[in-house]
């Protein structure tokens, strides 16, 4: 009989630790392979899921010329209603507590395809934390206007993740390891 009750306790608390574990999901847009670099070593340390945000039409390098003034990219960033068509919205974000959110710096904030995205869903109880790759910006410009726009979502701290994303792994993990 104690045998028994110790098993249904040890089975108990088991559970109880389970559950306290978040599911998390690595959602990105990438379009040089930077910022999927990053995003893998994210998923990795948090054993998380991915999902590659893709636009319904793929961007050329051509597209993402921000030296020519009537590229797809720098037409659609001028225009702050833009947003560019997914290819699908298959996120399945209702199963996840955690959403790292990843993208490059465009004219110093998410391209539009981030907004197109954020649309997509519902983020009620989901924690938001938006990781950025930039050449020269920094990623808080980018979370200032995702905050304003989308004051509904609970926001956690960005960070820019450069550098092929040396220390995105230690930086996820401690982020989701504060979040239980």
């Amino acid at each position: 009989m104690k045998k028994t009750i110790l098993i249904m306790a040890c089975a108990l608390l088991a559970m109880a630790v389970q559950a306290q574990g978040k599911k998390v999901l690595v959602a990105y847009f990438s379009c040089t392979g930077n910022t999927e670099k990053v995003a893998k070593k994210i998923a990795v340390a948090t054993k998380a899921d991915i999902y590659v945000i893709q636009p319904q039409k793929a961007y050329s390098a051509a597209d993402i010329d921000w030296h020519n003034k009537q590229s797809r990219s720098t037409v659609e960033m001028k225009d702050h209603k833009a947003r560019p068509q997914l290819a699908n919205k298959n996120a399945k974000i209702a199963k996840y507590d955690v959403v790292f959110l990843g993208y490059p710096i465009w004219w110093n904030t998410c391209p539009r395809i981030i907004n197109t995205f954020i649309e997509s869903y519902k983020w009620e109880g989901k924690t938001v934390v938006p990781f950025a790759t930039s050449g020269s910006s920094s990623i808080d410009n980018s979370v200032k206007e995702l905050k304003a726009l989308y004051e509904n979502v609970n926001w956690n701290a960005g960070k820019l993740l450069n550098d092929g994303g040396a220390e995105a792994g230690s930086w996820a993990k401690e982020v989701v390891d504060g979040l239980k």
